[in-house]
């Protein structure tokens, strides 16, 4: 099949405290895909003078001052940091398309980390206009009546008329209501996506496996590796496929050795600590080392400790 597009278009969003992964994220993102661009949102000035200083390739920045509107201002307010990223986290991707004339654009959290190259998940949009991301709970992890039936790790809009007009509903109720706390319904910016199937047109949901593995399914699955590839097998089925993005939910390091916890301690099993965390705490800790070289400026924050965005 040919790729839905000749260059693939990301945006995502983070401050100081999630600055490592953001950038982790970003080299894995490089690694995996070279025809893309990435729309990084820098939510406060230490991160826009880091990621400044990197000149990072193929990352478009932008600053809170150019992406800033009234309506935006005005409901942070009363809002946590936390809950003022999800707030924007739709108005980010309007903002990314409207303002750079992309025909797509795919949100990515800052705790994804890639293992292979996500224009596969993106080129699923054919014929369609709004990707989803289900959670694929494991029955002992679902959270669904709290957090929502799909994840907003990875979800992509086209610029056309169905994309644009979820996209703009979207926008207006986050602005409205976007609170860490389960009221009426809602949940952040993630329980709106639940109806989005019969609410909307020209939504498709993600059906390769390989996006969105998580914390709270990865216990449905083995991993193991196929050459330089990680591969999954799903238990119930012996159905195997290539591990795309892991989202790193909540990770914490307790120490120096790779000891691994998440704050709602899902079960991380060995082969999955081996082939999946391992690789993705060196490149942190790696990244880390880059930023505490440039300068004693980025050094007010905790890498691994500071959790803001699930």
């Amino acid at each position: 099949l040919m790729p839905l597009y000749s260059s693939y278009n990301f945006c995502t969003l983070f401050n100081i405290a999630y600055a490592s992964r953001g950038i982790a994220m970003y080299e894995s993102l490089r690694y995996h895909i070279k025809n893309f661009t990435l729309f990084i949102y820098a939510f406060d000035e230490d991160t826009y003078e880091l990621l400044a200083s990197l000149d990072l390739e193929s990352v478009i920045l932008v600053s809170l001052c150019d992406f800033e509107n009234s309506r935006l201002l005005e409901a942070k307010k009363d809002r946590t940091i936390g809950e003022y990223c999800w707030t924007c986290t739709p108005s980010v991707i309007k903002h990314a398309i409207e303002t750079f004339g992309l025909d797509h654009c795919t949100y990515i959290d800052a705790d994804l980390y890639f293992f292979s190259n996500p224009s596969i998940l993106v080129d699923e949009l054919i014929g369609k206009s709004i990707l989803i991301t289900e959670h694929r709970y494991t029955p002992k992890h679902d959270q669904t009546k709290t957090s929502g039936i799909y994840c907003v790790q990875f979800v992509t809009f086209k610029g056309d008329e169905f994309g644009m007009m979820a996209l703009e509903w979207w926008v207006d109720a986050c602005i409205e209501w976007c609170y860490a706390r389960c009221e009426n319904g809602k949940f952040g910016d993630q329980k709106y996506l639940d109806d989005w199937t019969t609410r909307f047109e020209g939504v498709h949901i993600l059906q390769h496996l390989g996006g969105g593995v998580a914390p709270w399914n990865v216990q449905q699955y083995v991993a193991d590796m196929l050459g330089d590839n990680v591969v999954m097998v799903e238990k119930s089925s012996q159905y195997s496929f290539g591990l795309v993005f892991y989202h790193f939910h909540g990770l914490k390091l307790l120490s120096s050795d790779v000891v691994i916890a998440t704050y709602k301690e899902y079960d991380i099993l060995p082969d999955i600590v081996e082939h999946i965390y391992k690789p993705y705490i060196v490149d942190l800790l790696d990244v880390s080392d880059k930023i505490k070289s440039i300068g004693n400026d980025f050094l007010m924050f905790d890498t691994m400790k500071n959790i803001i965005r699930s």
